[in-house]
């Protein structure tokens, strides 16, 4: 029985279809395009481009032309890596049963109002980076801009003007002048007033004190004989 057993079970093991393993390979697409600059004579050169953030990498030709191989089927952004102008961004949407047929979506900006263009792309730079802000000229009048020469202008004016304004002043306001510029050489009177402006106890010029001078011998004795003779 056991060897019975052993023959039927290997019989209906053969009898049984076997899984075919297919030789089929999943579905793919190529992606073709062109980066153009607004200047058609103006050199272009070796630019990288990615998809989905560099799962798939390419770089152009001298042409500008670039080609990714075996794309497979879904949704890529495409990308173009250039430091020195700007491109859009490209949505692929790439579907199993039209992978000759990529449908193309162009946004100037991440934001921006979305375009549908054609494949195989052609994609015109929009604008140049500008890292360096680019050296003015030399100019008289910016000259006259410098804050250092304006002050010293301002300096000499008022040195210029200073001797005018004295002649027009009162002498009681030329003596004031004259004590704060005194003050001014002088940084401890200058902080004395201060502080006493500041406490409101100034110090106020005082009187000299007047000596009384005493009546001398020789004087009270002249005085003496004079009445006596009066």
């Amino acid at each position: 029985m056991t060897v019975l057993t052993t023959l039927i079970v290997a019989l209906f093991f053969c009898i049984l279809p076997t899984p075919c393993k297919s030789d089929a390979t999943p579905p793919h697409a190529t992606i073709r395009g062109r980066l153009r600059l607004p200047d058609p004579n103006a050199p272009l050169n070796s630019t990288r481009l990615t998809l989905n953030d560099g799962s798939l990498t390419t770089y152009t030709l001298p042409d500008g032309s670039f080609v990714f191989h075996r794309v497979p089927p879904g949704v890529h952004l495409l990308d173009v890596q250039s430091r020195e102008h700007h491109f859009s961004q490209v949505k692929i949407q790439l579907l199993e049963e039209a992978m000759d047929a990529p449908k193309c979506v162009e946004y100037v900006y991440p934001g921006a109002t979305k375009q549908a263009v054609p494949h195989p792309l052609e994609l015109t730079a929009h604008a140049s980076y500008q890292y360096y802000e680019p050296r003015d000229g030399f100019s008289i009048l910016g000259i006259f801009k410098n804050p250092m020469l304006l002050m010293m202008v301002v300096m000499g004016g008022m040195m210029f003007m200073m001797p005018k304004m004295m002649e027009n002043l009162d002498p009681e306001q030329k003596e004031q002048m004259q004590r704060q510029l005194e003050m001014q050489q002088d940084p401890t009177k200058m902080l004395s007033q201060m502080w006493g402006e500041f406490t409101g106890t100034g110090s106020e010029e005082q009187p000299a004190p007047v000596v009384e001078r005493k009546p001398s011998a020789k004087a009270g004795a002249k005085t003496a004989r004079r009445g006596k003779r009066d």
